[in-house]
């Protein structure tokens, strides 16, 4: 990556003599026109027109912030840190006034005044208005920094000289502190050099520390304090995605130091980075949002990139579980953050720096794909604004400015050549895989090409999700919102996971089974998109799946309207405003006789809850039964105890706790003292209205059942099949009705139930699905069903079951699969023998067509061994494995024959190493080719060490290796040995023994061998 190293300004037309002036190259607008098919001196290309675009409208809410008694854009929120996106705008062509809001005069004017101002009332020159803090100061002080080089030659010579004040001192007191702790950041801390916080694994906060030194050693590269701060630099960087055992395995040098010196322990050891006691892979993206910010400063300078930004220690790693979790927006699906999601305008930075500056084609892809999401997103109300969907005010002139950045960014790829993003096909190919994070972060994930699953097991969100075509739009996945699972704080009591990948098993997919103190429920994701969901019954109206429904024209899905389609018929539901302010409901029923009446809460108001000025109960048109009960509730603020919800006082209510407003299932019940005949309720509600809830009555204030729902179900279902506006489809088996309520979807609406679900990324033959003969299994507590061909097969149960799965099957071809199994007049039996809450995929090893009786064991993917039924006379069947040629075979009575086929792999392997992760991790040393080769099942491929090359495979998990075996292309074979350890750190020579990581040293001189399979044998 030489080219990094071109000194190459960023400046367009009208900018030339402002960059010129802060010893800045000419710049590269105008000279990139003709090539991208963009007017001389105009956006190099689409992605960066649309960045101009969106900045331009942005700028009208930009304007609206600024303080016209002070003549400044405020502090407050840093606000101020609009003016990056105002220089960029000032020092480019095409300034539209009309678009812009405001003339491009007085935007100048507002702008200047806000630096020179800034400038001089930061604490690092004098000031005491803001700066030096890490968090967040030296975040807004990059971008502040860049729009004054931006407009050097409109600036005075006293603000210049601030400007360079703030520049350097910053880099200075970051320096002073070593590795310790910003006084005035409180406990955001990278932990020193180690990191490693169990959930907050400190990545944002090395790359924070990296960040407040990068303007100076771009700027000020001949200051005498330039070495500390460049070593500084350098050891927080290198160290941000740090993990030993991928670390130590690299002696690559960046920036002149060796990786394998690196002290932190900042990640998950499945690459997987939390923050906030949460997986958000909008955190993962913080090492190239950070770096994004870094390099433009050094590329705005002419000045060289460090090293470590174009070869981060394990960065590649970690943007192999970022790939895992991509949408079809191109940022990130998070199933475990609430006010992160849609965050489009601060989202682009990570995505560019990956594809303008690595030259990395499926991020260019992801970057157009969010590219093109940007403007109906920012005309959706509240309109102009680009972080519309988080709560926390300074996103918004943070993204502005990263957007700033970002078409920057592409300015400077234009000298270099466009990056070409892949096509969308070859991303979802690229981006496919499944991943089990491990206990701790609570994910096990699937990404396929056609959809997005995982099992989340954090507390607090805990759910089962699935987003059919990668859909950021279709399902509400995010924080506390409920999938499947009717909510997220249900405790897991047990978490069982299973993976199966391509090139071990010859399939991606996942199995996850979760115990609660109700019982058992389960999430199978198949290679398909498709997934299945089945469940003991584990709460009632199981099986939610919250549906985005927004008017926002030129995203897919969202044209004010979802359309969803039963065998009872068709209901259109159209978008609308989310609801505000107070409201009564009245809800009547069949009248029930009950001693306790409550209100179960399913989605409360976002931002306070559940609160009620009354809440009576009466038997037609006869007195308040409630006045005269006892009010309990879930959780009371400080004055708005439950009793005031039936004192019969309108001026007092009841209200949850400040910290339950999150709290999807707060509830209000009354106790009516004895049995009471009663048909209806009403319920005052103060602004903080529920949008759904459940009326409930209870005998003894313990078993409960549901007489009201609120909303009422729009459509109600009972033939078990749903089309979700053509988006999805589902197919249900339980007593339960499927209803549509508002916006949400309840597959088992009714009391805790067992319940079964496929779930399909396509709506074609729902009702064919729903209608054929379904899998059926001899022990109650396994669950089995036949989808897409794959038969899955889950033990919802604390003991081991062993039985005979019934497979409905016609047309005289049968689907065969792993083990033993008979084929009958209806389809085939097949045993099994599950483990306690096992969870298996089987996927058709071999079709056969063949008569009544015939008897296949299955081995594996390549043999199958068939046995004739019972009769005096050879029998002639047909076997075709999956994927392979029909081979007619000849069956002798009451005789096994093996039928093998040479040329098909014998999945799944025995191998414990194919697909496994194998380090060093890019950067690689020099000469080495990557290890990964040699453990990726394919003979072509092979890993060539280098000079005296090392590589590490991680089994994910410590296991009884029996035996390594290395096979070698032609050639003179390198001296080798084989290591083994269990923590990554401490090695011994050994081929055998419990073992985690299982590593090969080689004596590799130039024209030796190289490594085409690594086997790891238990």
């Amino acid at each position: 990556m030489g080219e990094l190293n071109r000194r190459k300004a960023l400046v367009g037309a009208s900018g030339v003599a402002a960059l010129l002036a802060s010893g800045l190259l000419p710049g590269v607008a105008a000279a990139t026109g003709a090539a991208s098919g963009q007017a001389p001196g105009g956006p190099p290309d689409p992605v960066a027109a649309t960045y101009l675009r969106v900045l331009l409208r942005h700028t009208r809410w930009a304007e609206q912030q600024f303080d016209a008694a002070a003549g400044i854009y405020p502090a407050k929120d840093f606000t101020f840190a609009v003016v990056l996106g105002n220089a960029l705008l000032l020092t480019r062509p095409g300034y539209d006034e009309t678009t812009a809001g405001v003339s491009q005069a007085t935007l100048k004017a507002h702008t200047l005044a806000t630096i020179e101002h800034f400038a001089a009332s930061n604490l690092l020159t004098g000031g005491t208005e803001w700066g030096r803090k890490l968090f967040f100061d030296t975040t807004f002080q990059s971008y502040f920094l860049l729009a004054a080089r931006l407009l050097w030659t409109d600036l005075d010579d006293a603000t210049k000289r601030n400007v360079e004040r703030i520049t350097t001192e910053q880099a200075a007191y970051t320096t002073a502190l070593g590795t310790g702790n910003d006084p005035a950041s409180g406990d955001w801390t990278p932990n020193g050099l180690k990191g490693g916080y169990v959930g907050d694994t400190k990545l944002e906060e090395m790359g924070v520390y990296a960040q407040s030194l990068a303007p100076a050693l771009a700027w000020a590269p001949g200051d005498p304090r330039a070495k500390d701060w460049r070593e500084a630099f350098g050891a927080w960087s290198r160290n941000e995605t740090g993990l030993p055992a991928a670390d130590l395995a690299n002696p690559r040098l960046v920036d002149g130091h060796p990786i394998s010196a690196n002290t932190a322990t900042n990640l998950y050891d499945t690459f997987l980075v939390e923050n906030h006691g949460s997986f958000g892979p909008h955190y993962q993206e913080e090492l190239w949002r950070t770096s994004g910010r870094n390099a433009m400063h050094f590329l705005a300078a002419g000045a060289p990139l460090p090293e470590v930004l174009t070869a981060q220690p394990n960065g590649e790693l970690l943007w192999r579980s970022m790939l895992l979790m991509t949408s079809d927006a191109g940022e990130p699906l998070m199933p475990m953050v609430a006010d992160r999601e849609h965050l489009y305008g601060r989202d682009v930075i990570p995505l560019a720096f990956r594809a303008q500056v690595l030259g990395d084609r499926h991020a260019a892809r992801a970057e157009a794909d969010l590219a093109a999401r940007l403007e109906p997103y920012q005309a959706y109300a509240p309109a102009d604004r680009i972080t519309k969907f988080s709560g926390e005010p300074k996103y918004e002139p943070e993204a502005r400015a990263e957007l700033a950045i970002s078409y920057l960014l592409h300015e400077w790829r234009a000298r270099q050549g466009p990056v070409t993003p892949v096509s969308t096909t070859e991303f979802d190919a690229h981006a496919a895989g499944v991943a089990d994070f491990g206990a701790a972060p609570g994910l096990l994930a699937h990404r396929s090409p056609t959809a997005w699953a995982a099992t989340v097991t954090k507390p607090g969100f805990v759910k089962f999700a699935w987003q059919p075509h990668h859909d950021d739009w279709l399902f509400v996945l995010g924080g506390a919102n409920p999938m499947l699972l009717p909510a997220t704080n249900i405790a897991v009591k047990e978490r069982h996971a299973t993976t199966y990948e391509k090139v071990r098993d010859g399939f991606d997919g996942t199995v996850g089974v979760l115990r609660f103190d109700a019982g058992y429920a389960a999430l199978a994701t198949l290679p398909t998109g498709a997934a299945v969901y089945a469940s003991t019954g584990v709460a009632e109206s199981e099986g939610v799946l919250n549906v985005y429904n927004l008017a926002m024209p030129g995203v897919p899905g969202l044209d004010g309207d979802r359309t969803y389609t039963a065998a009872e018929g068709k209901v259109t539901l159209q978008a609308t405003a989310a609801p505000t302010g107070a409201r009564t409901d009245d809800l009547m029923f069949t009248p029930v006789t009950a001693r306790h009446v409550r209100m179960l809460g399913v989605q409360p108001d976002p931002t306070y809850g559940y609160s009620l000025w009354a809440f009576e109960v009466r038997d037609g048109d006869g007195p308040d039964l409630a006045r005269a009960g006892t009010a309990s509730a879930s959780s009371a603020a400080s004055g708005k105890e439950a009793k005031y919800a039936n004192d019969g006082n309108a001026a007092t209510r009841w209200a949850v706790s400040t910290s339950d407003r999150p709290r999807a299932d707060s509830w209000l019940a009354v106790d009516l003292g004895a049995p009471q005949t009663l048909d209806r309720v009403r319920l005052s509600w103060e602004a903080a209205a529920g949008r759904k809830y459940r009326i409930e009555t209870s005998q003894d204030g313990v078993t409960w059942t549901t007489v009201a729902t609120y909303p009422v179900p729009a459509l109600r279902s009972t033939k078990g099949w749903l089309d979700i506006d053509g988006r999805a489809g589902i197919v249900t088996g339980g007593p339960n009705p499927l209803t549509v309520t508002g916006d949400r979807v309840t597959l088992s609406d009714g009391p805790a139930v067992p319940l079964l679900a496929e779930l399909y990324p396509n709506t074609e033959d729902l009702a064919k699905l729903a209608a054929r003969p379904k899998a059926t299994t001899t022990a109650d507590t396994v669950r089995a069903s036949v989808t897409d061909g794959f038969l899955v097969l889950v033990n919802l149960s604390g003991t081991a079951a062993t039985g005979t799965a019934t497979l409905p099957q016609d047309g005289g071809t049968y689907r065969l699969y792993r083990g033993e199994q008979t084929v009958t007049r209806t389809g085939t039996e097949v045993s099994y023998a599950l483990a306690a809450a096992e969870g298996r995929i089987e996927p058709p090893r071999f079709t056969v067509r063949g008569p009544v009786g015939l008897k296949a064991v299955v081995r594996d993917a390549s043999r199958v061994d068939l046995t004739a039924p019972p009769g005096f006379l050879p029998v002639v069947v047909t076997v075709t494995p999956d994927g392979g040629r029909p081979r007619p075979v000849v069956l002798p009575p009451r005789r096994a024959v093996p039928v093998v086929f040479g040329d098909v792999r014998p999945y799944p392997l025995a191998d414990l190493a194919p697909g496994r992760t194998t380090f060093p991790a890019e950067p690689l040393p020099p000469g080495m080719s990557s290890p990964a080769a040699a453990v990726d099942d394919d003979p072509a491929t092979a890993w060539r060490p280098g000079p005296d090359g090392r590589l590490v495979v991680d089994l994910g998990a410590v296991t009884a290796v029996s035996a390594v075996e290395l096979a070698w292309t032609p050639g003179r074979r390198p001296k080798a040995s084989v290591e083994t350890s269990v923590d990554g750190v401490t090695y011994r020579t050994a081929s055998s023994g419990p073992a985690r990581y299982v590593a090969v040293r080689t004596g590799w001189r130039s024209g030796d061998a190289s490594l085409t399979r690594l086997s790891v044998r238990t």
